[in-house]
Formats: C-alpha cells, sequence, structure tokens
C-alpha cells in the first residue's frame, strides 16, 4: 500500500526519492508527494494526486534540490485522494509521512485544537506531524520528541520525519508497518520496502517493531520499544536476478503467470528426497513439533485465504487431521476455541499483511501448540515471528493481482500436508511417493497449461461485452474457482461470484442466463459426473459454459459450451494445475476491457492496514 522513500546524502537526492516512489508504485497508491530541505536552507514540498509521473513533472517544471528528504505514496485511508490530503504533511518547520493508520487520531485532533493547532487536510496523518510540532516546542530535540509522540499513538504506523530545525538527520519509527534503513558510504536511507533502495545500496537494516531510528550522514541509531539503544543486524541483499522489468511481456500480471513454471520449481528444490518431502524444511524443530499435531488452523486473506480452503481439502484427505480455514480480519475479532495441539499456519505473498500478522500475534496469546509462516519474503515481519517457516521462493510479484505467488503457496501446503502426514503416520501407503513424483513433473504440466494461451485468449473475447460471471467447482476446486472469480473482477471489474456446483438448485441459478457466462473447471476424479448434471442445468436455461477440462473427461464443445483441454494431472495436484487457466482468462478480459491490469484501480499490493 503506501510506500515511503527518505535519504539524507552529501548529493542531491531528490532524484532517488523519485526512483524509489517508482519502485514502490506496484503497491497501490492514489497521490504521491516529496519534502527536500533544500539548499537553500528551507523545508519544500510538492504533493501530487495520481501518478507518480505527475509528481516527476511537476518537479521537472519547479525543481527541488537538497541533501535530506523524504517521499511517499498514498493510498487513502482518512480523506479522500487529492492534494492537501497526500504526504508529507507540514507541521511548522517539520515534515511527516507515514504508513497506517492512528486509531485515536479523532481525540488527538481535538485536544490539538484546543491548543491552537490549525488542520488542513482530512488525514490521521496530519495529527502525528503537529503532535510532534508540539513536543519538539517542548523537548527541543527531534529524536526525543519523536519518542514521546509515539508513546501517545494508538494504532499501526511507519513514520519518517525531516525538520528544518535540526537538517542533519531523519528520524523514523516502526509499529505494525515495516520500514528497513539502506546503508550506504557518508549516506543512509529509508523506505517502507527495500526494493525502494536497490539502486543505492545493497545493504538493509530491517527495524523491528517498536523501534525508533535517528540516521544521520555517517551513522545510524536504533532504540527498541523500551527505549533501549540496540543493534540491529546489516543484511546484504545478493538477489541482483530478479528483474523489475517486463521483459518481451506486455504487463507484469502476464510475465509472472508465465514465470510459474521456474518458480515453482524453485520452490520445490531442496525439498524433496528421492520419494518423500524433507520435514526439516520448515525448520530444525519441525518434526518434532509436527508429531504433536492433532489439528490445524489456517488463516489469511484474499488469495492466501483461497490457497488455505484448498490446502483443508489436502489436510483432511490424505494426513487425516481436521483443518479449519478462516480470514484474518474475521478471525482476530472474535472469540476463539483453540483446540489441542493445534498449528497455527498462516499464509501471505508479502508476510506484510496487517490482518494476518495481527492475527498471528492473537494466537501467540491464545495457546496454540505453534506457528507456521508460508511467506514469500524471508525477511518479512510474518516470517521473524513465526516458530516454523516455508519460503515460497515466487521472487518479486510486480503485479497486484497475485498469481505465482499463489500456485507457490499451494506447493508449499502441500509440502506442508505431506510432511505432517510422514511424521505421524497417517498417509496412506505409498501415497507420499506418487505425489513426490508428481510434484516432480509438475512445472512441466503447468508449462503445458501455459501453452494455452492463445486458446484462453479466444475465449476470452467471449467476455468483452458481459457485466457479470458465475465460477463454479467441486471439492477442492472450489477454492479455485473462488480465485478465479477474485481475479476476474480484480482486473476486469466484472461482477463475478464463485460457488460449488452442487450448489446451483439452492439459489444461483436464478441469476443463469444468455448474458451471463459460467465458467468451470472439471478435472478427472469421481465428481466429474455430478459437475456434468450441474453444467446441464446452465445450459438448460441459456447460460453459456466455458469448461476446462481433463482431456479424459469425455467433455467437447457444443452450442454454447466452449471446452479448453487441459493436460492430465494428478487429482491432488490439479487445483495448481486448473489455477493457470484462469489466471490467463481473467488477464485476457482485462486486456480487452482495457483496465490497468497491474495496477487495478482502489487496489494494493500488499495491505498494511486493516
Amino acid at each position: 500500500m503506501c510506500g515511503i522513500v527518505g535519504a539524507v546524502a552529501e548529493r542531491n537526492i531528490t532524484a532517488i526519492l523519485l526512483e524509489g516512489l517508482k519502485r514502490l508504485e506496484y503497491r497501490g497508491y492514489d497521490s504521491a508527494g516529496v519534502a527536500i530541505f533544500t539548499n537553500g536552507g528551507t523545508l519544500e514540498r510538492t504533493r501530487r494526486p495520481g501518478k507518480v509521473s505527475e509528481l516527476e513533472q511537476a518537479l521537472e517544471n519547479e525543481p527541488l534540490a537538497g541533501r535530506l528528504g523524504i517521499a511517499h505514496t498514498r493510498w487513502a485511508t482518512h480523506g479522500a485522494p487529492c492534494e492537501r490530503n497526500a504526504h508529507p504533511h507540514f507541521a511548522g518547520d517539520l515534515a511527516v509521512v507515514h504508513n497506517g493508520i492512528i486509531e485515536n487520531h479523532e481525540t488527538l485532533r481535538a485536544q490539538l485544537k484546543d491548543l491552537g493547532y490549525v488542520f488542513t487536510s482530512d488525514t490521521d496523518t496530519e495529527v502525528i506531524a503537529h503532535l510532534l510540532e508540539h513536543k519538539l516546542k517542548e523537548l527541543g530535540d527531534l529524536t526525543v520528541a519523536l519518542k514521546a509522540t509515539v508513546k501517545e499513538l494508538h494504532g499501526a504506523y511507519g513514520l519518517a520525519v525531516i525538520s528544518a530545525q535540526q537538517p542533519d538527520r531523519l528520524v523514523a519509527a516502526r509499529s505494525g508497518s515495516p520500514l528497513v534503513i539502506g546503508l550506504g558510504m557518508g549516506e543512509n536511507f529509508l523506505a517502507s520496502d527495500q526494493l525502494a533502495l536497490r539502486q543505492v545500496t545493497d545493504r538493509f537494516v530491517y527495524l523491528e517493531e517498536g523501534d525508533i531510528a535517528e540516521i544521520r550522514r555517517e551513522s545510524v541509531q536504533i532504540w527498541d520499544v523500551d527505549g533501549q539503544a540496540v543493534e540491529r543486524e546489516s543484511v546484504q541483499y545478493r538477489d541482483g536476478a530478479e528483474a523489475a522489468d517486463k521483459g518481451e511481456f506486455r504487463h507484469y500480471m502476464l510475465k509472472e503467470i508465465h514465470e510459474q513454471p521456474a518458480v515453482v520449481q524453485r520452490t520445490l528444490e531442496g525439498r524433496l528426497s528421492q520419494n518423500q518431502v524433507l520435514v526439516q524444511a520448515f525448520g530444525p524443530q519441525a518434526a518434532e513439533l509436527f508429531a504433536k499435531v492433532r489439528n490445524v488452523q489456517i488463516v489469511a486473506c484474499g488469495t492466501s485465504y483461497h490457497a488455505g480452503m484448498v490446502a483443508r481439502y489436502w489436510l483432511e484427505e490424505l494426513a487425516g487431521i481436521p483443518c479449519q480455514v478462516e480470514v484474518a480480519s474475521e478471525f482476530r475479532y472474535r472469540k476463539v476455541v483453540v483446540q489441542a495441539d493445534t498449528l497455527f499456519v498462516t499464509i501471505s505473498q508479502s508476510g506484510e499483511t496487517a490482518d494476518t500478522l495481527a492475527a498471528l500475534r492473537n494466537a501467540k496469546e491464545l495457546g496454540y501448540l505453534a506457528s507456521l509462516a508460508i511467506c514469500n519474503v524471508g525477511i518479512s515481519s510474518l516470517v521473524r515471528e513465526s516458530d516454523l517457516t516455508l519460503l515460497t521462493q515466487a521472487g518479486r510479484e510486480i503485479g497486484v493481482a497475485s498469481t505465482k505467488a499463489f500456485t507457490t503457496q499451494l506447493v508449499g501446503l502441500l509440502l506442508l500436508t505431506l510432511s505432517l502426514g510422514q511424521v505421524r503416520g497417517t498417509l496412506a501407503s505409498g501415497v507420499e511417493a506418487t505425489l513426490v513424483e508428481e510434484l516432480r513433473r509438475l512445472p512441466s504440466r503447468l508449462g503445458e497449461a501455459l501453452a494455452m494461451d492463445s486458446t484462453v485468449e479466444k475465449i476470452a473475447e467471449l467476455f468483452a461485452e458481459k457485466n457479470h460471471t458465475l465460477f463454479l467447482g467441486r471439492g477442492a476446486q472450489f477454492p479455485v474457482a473462488m480465485e478465479g472469480a477474485l481475479k476476474l473482477k480484480e482486473i476486469s471489474y466484472i461482477h463475478a461470484e464463485a460457488y460449488p456446483a452442487g450448489e446451483l438448485k439452492h439459489g444461483p441459478l436464478a441469476l443463469v442466463d444468455n448474458d451471463m457466462p459460467v465458467v468451470t473447471v472439471a478435472p478427472n476424479n469421481e465428481l466429474l459426473e455430478k459437475l456434468k448434471s450441474n453444467l446441464q442445468e446452465v445450459r438448460a436455461r441459456g447460460g453459456e459454459l466455458i469448461v476446462f477440462a481433463d482431456e479424459q473427461a469425455g467433455m467437447t464443445n457444443g452450442e454454447g459450451t466452449h471446452v479448453v483441454q487441459m493436460p492430465h494431472i494428478h487429482d491432488i495436484l490439479s487445483p495448481i494445475l486448473y489455477t493457470i487457466p484462469l489466471q490467463l482468462l481473467s488477464y485476457y478480459v482485462a486486456v480487452l476491457k482495457g483496465t490497468d491490469v497491474d495496477q487495478p484501480r482502489n487496489l494494493a499490493k500488499s495491505v498494511t492496514v486493516e
């Protein structure tokens, strides 16, 4: 979501700040701004609604140059997207940028108004700016004032602050919203994501919960939540192979769809023996903990939630372990009854998803056996705060609509299922060896599915004038149908719903007519004949069918029925394979509709506020 970039250097840092914002565009935002302590000795800012390119153009027309500055891309939470609500916010001679939500902003606003402070925006962030100015007047030192300010803030924040009074430093605070310091030679930087700083450094220090930092050209000081000076480990980031460009592809999303065979292969590497999953891939204590597991609780949001729903079928069918799956934003706000010996599993692409992270922190107080994170970012909060971890190795995902992160999450969850079944001795004879062999073949199967790209592109033309779509699936394919519906609505803005095919008669059938395409996935399993009957119900009412069917399912094209033949695959792995054509379908429909595929309206890549 919102992005922060800051710098203190001996060179002009305007271009560095702008480049950092561009590298954070994938997160989603609605306005952008920069504040710089200029070479003329004044604190100046430029803000614009819309894209970073609008801000860049404004700075070309009226340049700002200086050696200390902060910049921000905003995703609206308090106040409409417009220039006066854009960050940075000023109070006196200091500037603030903020990621997160301040829950007690109304109370603080009233108190500050009583003290004579005048507000010019609708944001919760401006409250921080005025409160900090008030503390700075009392205490005289920017770092000390920030320490006093955060004690009065309730909620989540990643903060970066500069002041014309003390232009030798940039100060920062982290609570619930990630911040990373980039280390340079005679210059240092700050950002909400290390990606923003890769053009200037490869050395990073990740702030922990409650940390406050003072960043100068030649030094970095950090204090923990208790106010004690601490040293945080410096990490050198060596993965320069990740490309931040689209290459031969028109959009990042299409590029990332086509990367799935490779990233699935990477996710499997080093985690399979000849006929078993290597349980230690989850951590040195994994085998000991897994032996005690009698229940699994999965918590996630969005696409990751759908991955968890698929895993429930696997865990109960293969490992014989009861499994509950819940949306993180619901889980964290209800009274939970914890079953004995329950493994708490979180799933997140970024590892900074606010609701999922909060659910994990709540779970630590509720008596779960242990926590396990399935995540794509090794230095994320979710990974650092979990007992066990499986990194999905999807690489950087730029498109807001998740694709390769989802399929690698599914692979990770299947590895978890087989590991639990292996340790507990609940897998049927020969099952693990068979599925390990199938997993080895999975990348090539995904490649076969991607080879149907042009076929799916042609099918997408059926949706050019449509406004509603129904997705159907049975068994573990129902969550796949949900994911297909989510992708279509995310990037094409077509209203889409998903149902278990057996639920048609219980309401959704009333929606079916010749204006509502019905998309379904049909692997060759024990539910195939029942699914075929459900599809006949659709055709009898004039619905147009798009069926992605196993090549052995015996389904063919007919009037109002468009069948795309899928390569045969073991039924357990079919949810991973059948995800591919649904991703392609949503992509090509969005292209036909002319929407912003990689940055769909109103959405953000990393949801770091609840």
